[in-house]
């Protein structure tokens, strides 16, 4: 069986796949806790949220597959198991049911505010261990946190 190489030194390959892991599973279970809410809101801004909430789940879908991506390209596995979602994630479950508009904004701005947290130290730990994987880190983290300012204002 042939193995993906890695351009980087066993550390910083180590430090490197550590975050990307972090990430795919930040922004996996992102997406679903966001579909989740999708499906179940209910209240006055109903409308404008329940598309909001598409943005921030395609957005989650769309880098999660890019951290993979690029964590592969530096020879480490990925994992994105719905058993590796639930046993590693770090985002706080919604409730089951109908959840109104106002509950939702505020567990969506602390659930994108704790992932912005890992992420800016995501980024912290890749500048000197791989840069390329850093810029990524750096655009992912950009646009969470335009999402959280987003979902914040309607706070």
């Amino acid at each position: 069986m042939s193995q993906i190489t890695s351009p980087l030194p066993a550390d910083k390959q180590k430090t490197t796949g550590e975050a990307l892991q972090g990430t795919v599973i930040d922004l996996l279970d992102l997406s679903l806790t966001g579909k989740q809410a999708h499906w179940n809101l209910i209240g006055r801004n109903f409308r404008a949220l329940h598309l909001q909430l598409d943005e921030i789940v395609a957005t989650a879908r769309t880098y999660a597959d890019s951290a993979a991506e690029r964590a592969v390209a530096i020879g480490v596995n990925p994992d994105g198991r719905a058993a590796t979602i639930a046993r590693d994630s770090r985002i706080g479950g919604l409730d089951a049911g109908y959840i109104e508009d106002g509950k939702v904004v505020s567990a969506f701005t602390d659930i994108l505010g704790g992932i912005i947290g890992r992420m800016r130290e995501r980024v912290q730990v890749t500048e000197e261990a791989d840069p390329i994987s850093q810029d990524l880190l750096i655009e992912i983290t950009q646009e969470l946190e335009k999402h959280h300012w987003m979902v914040q204002a309607q706070r």
